[in-house]
């Protein structure tokens, strides 16, 4: 199969080279040329763990290529996917669809035969109905169908999550169009892989629902860590016992900071929004937008009381992205809690393993080359993000380098018995402060 993959962000760039990867030729077009020549020259624009090696050996096979013209890739594409970034729209929450149907424009005038284009982005219900519409106002005698592919790959996981998905969702009522997408995911069909048609509604508010639920599991852990730290309760302890019932799940029962990344805070909002101009109020997503909201400043009040008060203070910060094995900024609790510290009066010495370059677009503070270096001489540390590095410090080093063994662990990586037989004054969520013996 030929396909088109229109958008190199993150959730493109992965399909595209994971769509060569079964053997399809696939073309990924962007209009930031200087992305393009990044790409041909093998310069990944994100960090995910093997995407690097995926694209180079489907570029030398000659079934992935990078274009930043739509001529190239539409005319001769079986299949179009619309990958383009959907952002939060400033003013109200919505989702900002202008990139989906711009790009559905330039589709609609360069196909030249039966196509089938598919919202791989993530869109309100409703939205495939309008990229139908816009299509056939600009080629009403186009030969086409719009189908929803909604994506679930995790950041720092998405080349596993592609390979071995949990589903996959295709939203079609056109038995064409859902053969030309069985075809196309045939490798996982034939392994077995649950393949799910819908209309494309549902299709489009599987996604939303999805993550609106996974975020509520994240909110309301978070909720009971606060509730364990004024009753005595462990909350690792109350995760692990309602997780193990089948009907819960252990999976996103971590309490910390509050959600980031690139799709909760973006896609509860929409599906926020969404409900409230359908009529149908989503009052538990509204609740835990609201929480989330307010659980980034709540952790950097926890850090405050654990230091003292901040001002004047060395804080030594590991970990800027919102989760790990990523480089993943957007809606990251660091963008909240080191401002909040330097507000009132912190100096601020970060280090991540991998999100430095992109933090310093957002943040403006003393970065240093290691965790080591960002503990030298700094009051206390404080852990934001779960890298593997960070589980296993060199704990007697640490404590000789800070002026105060004081460490505040937003997300529980260490046993607090362990850290207080270091030495250490342990501060965590949802558990009791650990002492030094």
């Amino acid at each position: 199969m030929r396909v088109a993959m229109i958008g190199t962000g993150y959730v493109g760039l992965v399909s595209g080279a994971c769509f060569s990867e079964f053997g399809h030729h696939v073309v990924c077009v962007d209009k930031d040329q200087a992305k393009i020549e990044a790409l041909k020259a093998g310069r990944m624009p994100i960090y995910e763990p093997g995407l690097d090696a995926v694209v180079a050996d489907n570029v030398k096979a000659g079934r992935l290529a990078f274009t930043s013209d739509m001529k190239v890739a539409v005319p001769d594409a079986d299949a179009v996917f619309i990958a383009v970034g959907t952002p939060s729209r400033r003013g109200d929450g919505h989702a900002d669809l202008s990139y989906v149907f711009a790009a559905a424009e330039e589709i609609a005038r360069l196909m030249e035969h039966y196509t089938v284009v598919v919202t791989k982005s993530t869109v309100p219900v409703g939205t495939g109905r309008k990229v139908e519409e816009t299509i056939r106002a600009a080629k009403p005698k186009a030969e086409f169908d719009v189908a929803s592919n909604p994506e679930f790959l995790r950041e720092g996981s998405a080349i596993e999550d592609f390979r071995r998905p949990d589903r996959i969702v295709v939203g079609s009522e056109s038995e064409r169009a859902r053969a030309l997408l069985r075809e196309i995911y045939r490798p996982l069909f034939l392994n077995e892989t649950p393949m799910l048609f819908t209309s494309r509604e549902s299709a489009e508010l599987i996604k939303y629902a999805a993550n609106a639920f996974l975020a509520t599991k994240i909110t309301f852990i978070n909720e009971m860590a606060d509730l364990c730290e004024r009753i005595g309760a462990n909350v690792q302890d109350v995760a692990r016992g309602i997780g193990l019932d089948g009907r819960i799940g252990s999976k996103f029962l971590h309490a910390g900071p509050g959600y980031g990344g690139s799709c909760f805070p973006k896609d509860t909002l929409a599906l926020l929004k969404s409900a409230e101009q359908a009529g149908a109020p989503t009052r538990i997503v509204e609740a835990v937008v609201n929480v989330n909201n307010a659980r980034k400043v709540r952790m950097a009040e926890k850090i405050e009381h654990a230091f003292g008060g901040v001002k004047g203070k060395t804080i030594a910060v590991l970990g800027l992205t919102f989760k790990p094995n990523t480089d993943d900024m957007r809606d990251a609790p660091s963008l909240v809690i080191v401002p909040w510290l330097q507000e009132h009066g912190a100096r601020v010495r970060a280090y991540d393993p991998e999100g430095v370059t992109e933090a310093k677009k957002y943040l403006k503070c003393d970065f240093c080359p290691d965790e080591y270096v960002a503990l030298d001489g700094a009051d206390g540390v404080v852990i934001l993000t779960e890298w593997n590095e960070f589980r296993a410090l060199d704990l007697a080093r640490a404590r000789s380098l800070l002026k105060r063994p004081l460490i505040v662990d937003l997300r529980n990586i260490y046993p607090p018995q362990q850290m207080a037989a270091a030495g250490f004054t342990y501060v965590s969520v949802g558990r009791a402060t650990a002492n030094p013996a």
